[in-house]
C-alpha cells in the first residue's frame, strides 16, 4: 500500500476526523464488476475506505442440515436455510483481492477486511492489508483475536453480539499485542431500529478501556451515523450497494446516493462540532458592535449629577463599558451632553 493511502487512515485520526468505511459484504453478488463500481463511485463521493468479508463458508461453518445449522424462518435471511448456505451465497472469492485492491489504490481508498478464520488471516498478511476488522460473532474467538493483535495493525473490533464480559476479554488479549484499537457500537440486527443503537454506550468504551470509539452503523438512516459522530465516533462503517442488485444484505445497505449524503453529512457534523476556541469568529466580529455599553438617555446639563436615569448599558458598544456604570452615577457632568451620545469617563468631574 502507497504512503499516500496509509496517511489517509493516520490523518484521519490526527485531524479528529471520521474515518469513513464502506462495507460491501455480499452487494457484490458474485460478480466482480459490482465491486470494482463501487470502488469506482467512493473516490467521488469521498469514502476512506472499502471493506470486505473475505472468508471460505466452510471455516465460519460446516455443511449440515440439523437444526442447529438452520436458520429460522422468521430470520432476515430464513429463505437461503442453513448457515453454510447463506454464506455461500454472501462470501466474497479469494481471487478477486488483487484486482480489488488494485482499483481501491488507482481511486486513492484503503482496502482492507474482516478476519474470521486463520487461513484467511495469513492470506490477507501476505497480501499487506493494512487493518482488520473482527465482527461481533467472533467477539468470543479468542485464538483468533489474539493473532490477528499480534499483527500489530490496527483492529477494529464490533460489540453487536458481545455481553460486557466478552467484550472486558477481548480487550484485554488484544492489548497484550496491540494498543491500536477501535471498539465498534453495534447493533447486530438488520436493519438496526434507532431505538436499540444506544450510542452513548460509545463514551462509556472511551473512558472504560481506553480506546477510541467507532460506530457499525446497521441502521437504514443518516441520522445515527452523523449522532455518533457528534459522541466521538472515530470511525462510521455502513453497508453499501448499487441500485438494483438484490443480494444477501440489500436490504439494510445504502445505495451511492444515500451513502454520499451521509458523508456529507458527517463532515458537515465535523465542521459544526469544530474545535474549543473562546475567541470570537470571524464572522461574529462583523456583529461586535451589537454588543452593549453605556449611553446617555437624556439630554444632561452641565455640572449636572449623573443618575441612573440618564445613563443606561444598552446596543450599540460604541460607549464605555458597562462594567464602568457606577464610576458615573453621583458625579458632576463637565458639559451639556445629547440624549444618544456614548457616554465617556472623560464627561465626569473628579
Amino acid at each position: 500500500m502507497s504512503n499516500k493511502i496509509k496517511n489517509i487512515f493516520k490523518n484521519r485520526f490526527r485531524n479528529n476526523s471520521t474515518f469513513i468505511v464502506a462495507e460491501i459484504s455480499a452487494n457484490h453478488n458474485k460478480k466482480i464488476s459490482n465491486v470494482i463500481k463501487i470502488i469506482k463511485q467512493a473516490k467521488k463521493i469521498g469514502l476512506d475506505a472499502i471493506k470486505l468479508q473475505l472468508y471460505h463458508p466452510e471455516k465460519i461453518t460446516i455443511n449440515a442440515n440439523n437444526k442447529d445449522f438452520l436458520i429460522s424462518k422468521k430470520n432476515s435471511w430464513g429463505k437461503y436455510n442453513s448457515l453454510y448456505e447463506l454464506y455461500k451465497k454472501a462470501c466474497t472469492p479469494y481471487e478477486w483481492y488483487d484486482q480489488i485492491k488494485k482499483e481501491c489504490i488507482k481511486n486513492g481508498v484503503i482496502l482492507f477486511s474482516s478476519v474470521f478464520d486463520l487461513d484467511t488471516l495469513n492470506f490477507l498478511e501476505k497480501k499487506r492489508c493494512p487493518i482488520y476488522k473482527i465482527a461481533s460473532p467472533e467477539i468470543t474467538d479468542i485464538p483468533l483475536i489474539e493473532k490477528v493483535a499480534k499483527t500489530k495493525k490496527p483492529l477494529f473490533i464490533s460489540t453487536g453480539l458481545a455481553e460486557k464480559s466478552d467484550i472486558d476479554l477481548a480487550i484485554k488479549t488484544i492489548k497484550k499485542w496491540n494498543k491500536n484499537i477501535v471498539l465498534m457500537k453495534c447493533t447486530s440486527a438488520y436493519p438496526a431500529p434507532l431505538k436499540e443503537l444506544n450510542l452513548k454506550t460509545m463514551q462509556d468504551y472511551e473512558k472504560r478501556y481506553d480506546v477510541r470509539c467507532g460506530f457499525s452503523d446497521h441502521s437504514i438512516s443518516a441520522t445515527a451515523s452523523t449522532t455518533a459522530v457528534a459522541l466521538g465516533a472515530r470511525v462510521i462503517e455502513k453497508h453499501i450497494m448499487l441500485d438494483k442488485i438484490k443480494s444477501v444484505d440489500n436490504f439494510f445497505s445504502l445505495n451511492i446516493k444515500k451513502f454520499s449524503d451521509t458523508v456529507k453529512k458527517i463532515r458537515d457534523t465535523e465542521l459544526i462540532l469544530g474545535k474549543v476556541d473562546y475567541r470570537i469568529t470571524k464572522n461574529s466580529k462583523k456583529n461586535l458592535n451589537g454588543r452593549r455599553s453605556l449611553y446617555y438617555v437624556k439630554d444632561i446639563e452641565k455640572n449636572h449629577i449623573i443618575k441612573h436615569e440618564h445613563i443606561k448599558s444598552i446596543r450599540p458598544s460604541f460607549g464605555e463599558h458597562p462594567r464602568f456604570l457606577n464610576l458615573f452615577l453621583g458625579k458632576k457632568i463637565k458639559k451639556n451632553v445629547k440624549k444618544g451620545t456614548r457616554a465617556s469617563i472623560k464627561h465626569i468631574k473628579k
